[in-house]
């Protein structure tokens, strides 16, 4: 086998920039998908009303491809006046999909916390704000963190589908250059290596956190 390492060198520029974009892209959508899990699974935790509320919204992301998600983004929802360029669409379908999983681990974690610890909150005078951002999440933070850098490294893999959406992150930049070299081994041997980098870097400062959190706790 004829192994081209220059083919890597030559491609490198174009795929580093591809992965900055990438990087850009999964941190913004997994802030998202953070946000709107944690809202929606702290409110369907609570409230019977609002459990029926959002049921729709985790049951349709998360039973549907992601793929098909953003083509309903990007090229459905201009049909009812709604447009957006690609990049806040590849953003929006990403942080949507996973804020609907994210809602549910954290929902789980919530669930993992002794009844008696927001009996004891409000026994303290705090109301049910307080009683959940100083007593409640941050014990489930610490059930929820595995899970959730679980869900940050789907993020990353999964965006690999936003560059049907002509975004030229990580792999989109990989077929960018084997359109112009035919040399497939090279460069998707070395796009593989790149998304493996990354999410064992997730992994990584996930280990260290969970021993601190456990030598806090």
């Amino acid at each position: 086998m004829d192994f081209r390492a220059d083919i890597i060198i030559d491609a490198l520029p174009l795929l580093l920039e591809g992965l900055g974009a990438t990087l850009k892209l999964c941190l913004l959508s997994f802030l998202l998908a953070l946000a709107a899990g944690i809202l929606v699974g702290v409110l369907r935790s609570k409230s019977l009303f609002f459990q029926r509320l959002f049921a729709p919204y985790v049951e349709i992301f998360r039973g549907t491809p992601l793929l098909i998600q953003l083509f309903f983004i990007y090229y459905g929802l201009p049909s009812v006046g709604i447009t957006m360029d690609n990049y806040t669409a590849g953003t929006l379908g990403l942080g949507l999909n996973g804020g609907a999983y994210i809602s549910e681990i954290i929902r789980g974690a919530l669930f993992s916390v002794n009844q008696g610890q927001e009996e004891a909150a409000k026994a303290l005078g705090l109301n049910w704000f307080q009683s959940m951002v100083f007593v409640i999440l941050p014990q489930a933070v610490r059930v929820a963190l595995p899970p959730l850098v679980n869900a940050f490294s789907t993020i990353i893999k999964e965006s690999s589908l936003v560059s049907v959406l002509a975004i030229t992150e990580l792999t989109r930049a990989s077929q960018l250059v084997y359109t112009r070299t035919f040399r497939a081994f090279e460069i998707y041997l070395t796009v593989g290596l790149l998304y493996f980098i990354i999410i064992y870097s997730a992994s990584l400062v996930s280990t260290r956190l969970e021993k601190r959190l456990n030598r806090f706790q």
